[in-house]
């Protein structure tokens, strides 16, 4: 019974998700309702296609153009138009190819052997992308179902093609779907996060050691800020291609210069890497209590000092690009000086602390070419 009521379980938190998304999909703006926008835009397209060449043309092949006008709804204009091309091409040489063999051979069961192992083959090819499966499915209905003979493949083709083009009109005209909200949303959770962290692993340094739970959760932490960032990633293309072609780019004020979204991924990645060397460091080095190359206050206490005023200057070159009343630069330009500054200060006291252990030096000599590294990206995205 356990596995019952694990399922029963499992269903109930199913069905509370679920009716959060309907709940925030009905209340405010944000990808809920983009989700539900799309599909409500799906299924018109679908009813407009069949409509004109199933009700009013009464097209003997009519399922073809709200099949083909369902799927062409997609996730962006441009993917819409992309997709639409290559659908195109594979349900075009799928039914001639079909048709072709089926007059022929006179033998549905013999030109089924002949051409879908071509057309799955076909499907394979690069240039058809994804959709190349397609190709194989309008064979396999050109040879199980209706007449097969010049004209019908005719009309299967221009009805595909008509429900293409309505698919991808309805995506384009009717609220044309942007991802810009998402884009803000992926940068502005990592670049809290990253603030975040760096201040924790800041704190816990001016404390003094940490115990090795603790440095596990800052290091657990830091391997999270990375897939947050490896998301913000995927956000921001996902922004790109939602503007290409697309009718509400030119309208939408909410987008901010490309160069912005490139700049801020680049910090946040030298920031990742920095939060993964810096608390990987530590983790190892308090896992034993007698570990030599954990340094004093005098080198933990400006270090410490780093990573907050790393966090300030990151502030002001991620999360304060997206408000709209705020020019950044000029702060960010003050908090890089000082960022400078701190970082000289550290390097100056490393050889004096470690002057007879290449082991500490080395250890921490990385983290301070990666803190320098750090510093340059900051700098170079305040003088943009």
């Amino acid at each position: 019974m356990r596995w019952f009521q694990e399922t029963v379980s499992a269903a109930r938190r199913h069905a509370r998700g679920a009716g959060r998304s309907v709940r925030r999909a009905w209340k405010e703006p944000g990808r809920e309702r983009d989700v539900a926008f799309q599909a409500a835009k799906a299924a018109l397209a679908a009813g407009v296609a069949w409509a004109v060449v199933g009700w009013w043309l009464q097209a003997p092949m009519a399922f073809m153009a709200p099949w083909v006008a369902i799927v062409l709804v997609e996730s962006t204009v441009y993917r819409s138009i992309a997709h639409g091309l290559q659908q195109l091409a594979a349900i075009a040489t799928g039914t001639i190819v079909a048709t072709a063999c089926a007059m022929v051979l006179d033998s549905t069961l013999v030109a089924m052997a002949l051409v879908l192992p071509a057309a799955v083959l076909l499907g394979n090819w690069r240039r058809l992308g994804n959709q190349g499966i397609y190709a194989a499915t309008a064979a396999l209905f050109v040879l199980t179902s209706g007449p097969v003979g010049v004209g019908a493949a005719g009309a299967r083709i221009a009805e595909a093609v008509f429900g293409a083009v309505v698919g991808i009109a309805v995506n384009a005209l009717i609220r044309p779907p942007l991802y810009l909200r998402d884009t803000r949303a992926a940068l502005d959770n990592a670049a809290r996060e990253a603030q975040d962290l760096l201040g924790a692993v800041a704190d816990g340094l001016a404390r003094g050691r940490p115990d090795p739970d603790e440095a596990t959760g800052w290091h657990d932490r830091a391997l999270r800020l990375e897939r947050l960032v490896g998301e913000a990633r995927s956000a921001v293309g996902w922004s790109r291609e939602s503007l290409r072609a697309n009718p509400r780019r030119r309208r939408s004020d909410a987008a901010l210069p490309e160069q912005h979204y490139d700049d801020v991924l680049t910090v946040l990645d030298d920031v990742a890497v920095h939060a993964a060397g810096v608390t990987r460091t530590i983790l190892e080095v308090s896992a034993q209590e007698d570990d030599p190359r954990w340094p004093g206050s005098e080198i933990t206490g400006p270090y410490a000092d780093f990573l907050h005023r790393t966090a300030h200057a990151l502030h002001w070159c991620t999360s304060a690009r997206f408000t709209p009343d705020e020019d950044p630069d000029p702060p960010l330009r003050e908090a890089t000086e000082v960022l400078r500054r701190t970082l000289d200060d550290l390097r100056r006291r490393l050889p004096d602390v470690v002057p007879d252990d290449p082991d500490g030096l080395a250890t921490y000599g990385t983290l301070l070419n990666q803190a320098h590294r750090l510093t340059n990206r900051l700098e170079h995205s305040g003088r943009r």
